[in-house]
């Protein structure tokens, strides 16, 4: 965008969702003296999201929503601005009245982005051709049924790192430090920061810590001993089995998820308010 030409957008809503439909309708009518609107749909996919080249796309939903829609895009990845009609809004950070009073704003604020780093994951199985995945938030391998412990042999660059015993192992971006990583007691990565953070699940020793490997680093996981319902996760949104023998390479993809971040919201604000993190015991 440049000088002051309006934003062309797209309002691309969840299917999932009740009542988006409506939201559309009434955001076209308060947002269009405001923005250029190319476009709106009640879908999750892209080929007229991609066709009317948009500059910015609203994505109404949740967190869920947001990730689908991300990895969708791939390599033409627009920026994001996500309107949370889920649960906790982590990514998808703006309310619908918040949205219209910032598009007024454009006119003499420009827009701020938040650049969030993906890993490409690539899944060999049973001698099938490799399958390739974004993951915006993470990769999990899960135990699954019949939920015996799996042995997991972790490589970074071709150098063996440990052999994980336990119920699996996360991969996650910076985004995903806050999801499901956060809570196996990982550690939590500014959205700025580049690296993938390797967190063992409940592994059987006393010894094994999450770390996080640098953004160049190319992870290596393979299934030593595995269970017939053990699963490659990715954003909790794509499953792939994941055998003895099976592995699995993950790397800093070469595009960004584009965020556009909230004006004047201080950095640390979602997770403050939402997890609660850092307040002080109440005392009595």
């Amino acid at each position: 965008m440049s000088g002051h030409r309006k934003p062309r957008v797209f309002l691309l809503g969840s299917p999932g969702k009740q009542g988006i439909g409506d939201v559309i309708t009434w955001l076209r009518g308060e947002l269009e003296p405001h923005i250029e609107i190319v476009g709106s749909a009640m879908t999750d996919r892209l080929g007229d999201v991609l066709a009317a080249r948009p500059d910015v796309l609203v994505v109404l939903g949740g967190d869920g929503t947001l990730l689908g829609v991300a990895r969708a895009m791939g390599e033409r990845q627009i920026p994001i601005i996500g309107v949370n009609f889920g649960k906790l809004g982590f990514l998808a950070e703006f309310g619908v009245e918040e949205l219209k009073d910032y598009f007024r704003s454009l006119a003499t604020t420009p827009m701020v982005f938040s650049e969030r780093m993906m890993m490409e994951v690539t899944v060999r199985h049973r001698g099938d051709p490799p399958q390739t995945h974004l993951a915006v938030n993470d990769c999990v391998i899960q135990a699954g049924p019949p939920f015996r412990m799996i042995s997991l042999a972790v490589r970074v660059d071709d150098e063996l790192l440990t052999e994980v015993m336990g119920d699996g192992l996360i991969l996650a971006t910076p985004s995903g430090s806050t999801a499901h990583n956060m809570s196996a007691g990982g550690p939590i990565l500014m959205p700025g920061v580049t690296g993938i953070v390797i967190t063992p699940l409940c592994p059987h020793s006393l010894t094994h810590r999450p770390i996080v490997a640098e953004s160049s680093a190319v992870i290596e996981v393979t299934a030593m001993r595995a269970n017939p319902g053990t699963t490659v996760s990715l954003d909790g949104q794509v499953s792939l089995p994941f055998d003895k023998d099976d592995y699995l390479t993950a790397r800093r993809y070469p595009q960004t998820l584009k965020l556009v971040a909230p004006p004047d919201r201080p950095r640390w604000h979602t997770l403050i308010t939402k997890l609660n993190w850092g307040q002080p015991p109440t005392y009595r």
